[in-house]
């Protein structure tokens, strides 16, 4: 076995060693792995070639038990020695020969561009006027890569000119075609030049005040009247202003906005004042974990429902919120029991399961009339045996990932002691294939990781092939939970984003109002999820606008500095989400969101959650949130569920640090 995808709401891939099992009796004393190319580009494949030999240098004839290679999500390792390339990075990989193991790295390249899009201009430029034009380079994949050089040309220099930074200067009236090339793709776009009449222009409002955070419209009217673009600026490194007048600022102070439109320009001012979002994190009652890890929460009524790292869910009994009871401990032949949900009445229970000692992973549901003791009424395995990672409970359906093909599962539970799947859907790509391993045949190159269901809209987060949107009942492509229908897509380069020896993709997907909540989950290419040592992590939270459900577009982010980004709840213009070793965060997400949440002062409050008596002692490992009756319920990996409220705001002259 090379890598193994078990659950936690991450990707799980246990240390090399543990990977080998046992050191079998054997001379073998050193194994030399080679690789037919050091370097490849993403699509490609490799062959390994490995030499084992004893402890005086002699070959010997044996050869290897597995072949493996990592991170997961990069690279897959046939049982030839075959190593097929997914992402772009440092790959390692090697193989096991008499329990002694060999490694070799291969540089993956990423893939060459394939197409160029160029925003477009929709009124035109005036005489004299300039604008930035910004390209997006993508791969086969539909991935953009912001790494390579674009070079811009103008079919008609008369018209307009373009310099190597995307500038356009208006020249003379009529339209010219520009191109942007990268790597032999392109793309073009169409610029309308017009002869000014422009004898002055007033921006609008032209004086404001705001909070950091806030977004502000500024538009720029001309005398006399007429269609033009103009072209915006802002004084200061302290605040934005994009190309359609949305202005926002990450520090307090005045700031001037400019508008101008060929030799023809106007100001305004805003001033800003701090957003004094923090209030105080008040600790309500506890339950610790030590000997086990947490996983996910499903809070309902007067109970929590719990998932474990382990062989069982727990429940508590929170009608106090400050001593919350154990009531029970339900078994579940599983290594981890990773998401739990009720239906929006509570009276049936669904889990996720992976690792089982049968190979029968799946579903299951429990009867909750009772709901301090889940009783078991049925189980779903005969499509997801290779384990779910994720389920998602919507009226009688659960949408559910199934880790061995990397597809989305619907199944219909009407009939809850006979549930039945109606449904698959999956991405396809070129680079998805099967391999064949010891252990049987393995989708590489796909993965399915969340999913949320709201008003007839499937949200999936589908690690490397970013965030997929589905009708499954909204009436907009004609689907329903029997027939799911792509609505958008929207990708991420996450290579780009965190580098090479990473485990990185798109994990966790939240909806409110037209916004996007995206978690980005990135562990070390190999670990050991049962090491009681700390894991690093990093990964940020994005903010995607889907106001048009089929054009959706990244508009702010939440980067924590400790990194660690996982499962995000929102309710109420309000964002609680679990940052890894960064502990619980709340975040005011009210009103129009633009540019980086965490400079603009955004945060309400944060729960550090390390504790001395944990699974690992004095390190958070924040897993998510979710509020229930005015309290709000953090469940840490390491340390167990926090039960909070927010308390007074903060007052600034005050050393206390929230959840303190």
């Amino acid at each position: 076995m090379y890598i193994k995808r078990f659950a936690l709401g991450i990707i799980v891939s246990t240390s090399l060693f543990a990977l080998i099992g046992f050191a079998q009796q054997s001379s073998v004393a050193t194994v030399e792995v080679t690789a037919s190319q050091k370097e490849a580009e993403v699509g490609q494949q490799v062959k390994l070639t490995v030499v084992a030999k004893d402890a005086s240098g002699k070959v010997l004839n044996e050869k290897p038990s597995t072949y493996f290679a990592g991170p997961f999500d990069a690279a897959t390792a046939d049982e030839n020695g075959v190593i097929k390339l997914h992402g772009p990075g440092e790959v390692i990989a090697g193989a096991i020969v008499g329990g002694k193991n060999g490694f070799t790295k291969i540089t993956v390249k990423p893939a060459s561009i394939k197409t160029v899009e160029i925003e477009a201009v929709k009124s035109p430029l005036v005489v004299g006027g300039t604008f930035q034009l910004a390209a997006t380079t993508r791969i086969f994949s539909g991935d953009p890569r912001t790494d390579v050089p674009v070079t811009w040309t103008s079919d008609k220099s008369s018209v307009a000119t373009i310099d190597a930074g995307g500038i356009v200067t208006a020249a003379g009236a009529g339209t010219a075609n520009i191109k942007a090339t990268a790597q032999g793709a392109s793309g073009t776009t169409m610029i309308t030049v017009v002869k000014s009449n422009l004898r002055s222009l007033a921006i609008e409002p032209a004086t404001s005040s705001a909070k950091t955070g806030d977004v502000l419209h500024f538009t720029a009217k001309g005398t006399p009247a007429e269609d033009f673009t103009p072209r915006w600026a802002v004084s200061g490194s302290g605040a934005t202003i994009y190309p359609d007048g949305a202005f926002v600022a990450e520090q307090p102070g005045t700031y001037i906005i400019n508008a101008s439109s060929g030799n023809v320009a106007a100001t305004a001012s805003v001033v800003i004042s701090p957003r004094n979002a923090e209030r105080e994190v008040e600790l309500v009652g506890r339950v610790p974990f030590k000997e086990f890890q947490g996983a996910e929460e499903w809070i309902i009524g007067n109970y929590a429902y719990y998932s474990t790292i382990a062989d069982r869910f727990l429940v508590y009994d929170i009608s106090d919120p400050a001593h919350p009871k154990l009531t029970d401990t339900v078994k579940v032949d599983a290594r981890i029991v990773n998401d739990i949900m009720t239906t929006a009445d509570g009276k049936i229970l669904v889990i996720s399961r992976e690792g089982a000692s049968n190979r029968k992973n799946g579903i299951a549901f429990y009867d909750t009339s009772d709901p301090a003791h889940p009783k078991l009424i049925s189980e779903y395995t005969a499509t997801v045996t290779g384990g779910v990672h994720s389920a998602y409970v919507n009226t009688h359906y659960v949408y559910l990932t199934d880790d061995a093909t990397g597809s989305m599962r619907v199944i219909d539970f009407a009939d809850v002691k006979n549930p039945k799947e109606v449904a698959r859907w999956q991405t396809e790509n070129p680079i998805v294939s099967t391999v064949r391993t010891k252990e049987g045949e393995e989708i590489a190159g796909r993965y399915l990781h969340d999913l949320y269901v709201k008003d007839g809209l499937a949200y999936l987060a589908y690690w490397h092939d970013g965030v997929v949107i589905l009708d499954v009942g909204a009436g907009i492509k004609g689907g329903r939970p029997e027939r799911p229908q792509l609505v958008s897509q929207f990708r991420f380069n996450h290579n780009e984003l965190y580098g090479n020896g990473w485990l990185a993709g798109t994990h966790s997907v939240y909806r409110d109002r037209n916004y996007l909540f995206i978690g980005d989950e990135v562990f070390p290419a190999f670990f050991d999820i049962s090491s009681h040592e700390r894991i690093p992590v990093r990964g940020i939270c994005h903010v995607i606008d889907i106001s048009d459900i089929n054009r959706p577009k990244k508009v702010a982010e939440y980067p924590v500095p400790e990194g660690g980004a996982h499962n995000i709840w929102v309710e109420d213009g309000i964002m609680y989400m679990g940052y890894y070793s960064g502990g619980g965060r709340i975040v005011d997400v009210s009103g129009e969101l633009r540019g980086d949440l965490y400079r603009q002062g955004r945060e309400i409050g944060r729960l550090w959650s390390g504790a001395a008596e944990s699974y690992r002692p004095n390190l958070p490992f924040m897993w998510g949130a979710q509020p229930h009756k005015g309290l709000i319920y953090f469940n840490d990996v390491n340390s167990g569920l926090w039960i909070v409220k927010l308390g007074d705001k903060i007052d600034k002259g005050s050393t206390t640090t929230p959840g303190q």
